[in-house]
């Protein structure tokens, strides 16, 4: 496989952004039409965790799952708390350099609170950018989503049966994780994915078949570590269902923190993505402008 661009980065301590918090809302129309999911949760759900030891080959995938929970909705995730009631759809989240399946807690948080399954690995190498451009990162998501979709048959395991294997699965991340989202839609793909959501990611190459992924990019236009330009290219070679969310003036990842001026507009276009391609939910992606929508924001978007 060819990559056409591959703007290296000089990374120093990208992705370490500690992050914590909730986050809300998004479903395909093409690939993945039916999804075998309960319907689109209309509150949101206390948290729940579970730990995994997984791996593929010699690469340690020590992954957390959270996962909507019974109880209360708020404050941190419970370990192996009961399942809520329902069948969830799987959103992953890969972490930036020098990170692990913590930092992003704002993101993986208001996934699960929000209704997904969502497995976060740690990744053994957390700082090493060739296995992210060698693919090594993507093909331990494809191993993570296998190992978190089996889990919906596993024998007395607490998720069994609450997993929605049938309505393709989401992926996101960060920097390094953010390339790592955009390889699995180009340069190594995994045809269960039905949403994806790189943030402050370079292009990653070529797609190497047909994209059949609704993809959201989020950038900052003063991103001084990941090209936007970079991310640009990358949405432009991409065929619709596609978005770009903007923020004007931003770092690389401010707009991922809350208390950040634009971070409710990551927060609405991000889980409402994810609640359009693989709940099937109109009404999130009928709000996708306004929700994105701010002094400080640019959206743009090809949904049909």
């Amino acid at each position: 496989m060819t990559m056409r661009r591959r703007t290296l980065l000089g990374l120093g301590a990208a992705g370490a952004i500690g992050m914590s918090a909730a986050v809300l809302g998004a479903a395909p129309v093409h690939a993945h039409t039916a999804p075998a999911a309960s319907p689109a949760p209309t509150a949101t759900y206390a948290i729940g965790v579970r730990e995994y030891r997984w791996a593929r080959g010699g690469r340690s995938l020590f992954t957390k799952v959270f996962y909507p929970a019974t109880g209360t909705p708020g404050g941190a995730p419970v370990p192996n708390a009961p399942v809520a009631a329902g069948v969830f759809p799987v959103v992953e989240f890969s972490h930036g350099m020098g990170c692990n399946s913590d930092c992003y807690s704002s993101q993986t948080h208001g996934l699960a609170a929000a209704g997904f399954v969502c497995p976060a690995p740690s990744f053994s190498d957390n700082t090493n950018l060739g296995s992210v451009y060698g693919g090594e990162w993507s093909r331990d998501v494809s191993e993570v989503i296998t190992r978190t979709l089996a889990l919906n048959g596993a024998s007395g395991d607490p998720l069994a049966g609450h997993i929605a294997t049938g309505a393709g699965v989401g992926v996101s991340g960060h920097s390094m994780g953010g390339m790592t989202t955009h390889g699995l839609v180009t340069a190594w793909p995994d045809d269960r994915i039905a949403a994806a959501v790189p943030i402050a990611c370079v292009d990653m190459g070529n797609p190497t078949g047909q994209v059949t992924a609704n993809v959201l990019f989020i950038h900052g236009d003063r991103d001084p570590t990941c090209d936007y330009n970079s991310a640009r290219r990358a949405y432009e070679e991409l065929p619709a269902p596609k978005a770009f969310l903007t923020h004007v003036g931003a770092d690389h990842g401010g707009y991922l923190v809350p208390g950040f001026r634009t971070y409710p507009q990551t927060e609405n276009t991000f889980l409402d993505w994810f609640r359009w391609s693989l709940y099937g939910d109109t009404a999130a992606r009928d709000r996708l402008p306004a929700g994105a929508t701010a002094n400080g924001t640019r959206w743009e978007a090809r949904l049909a």
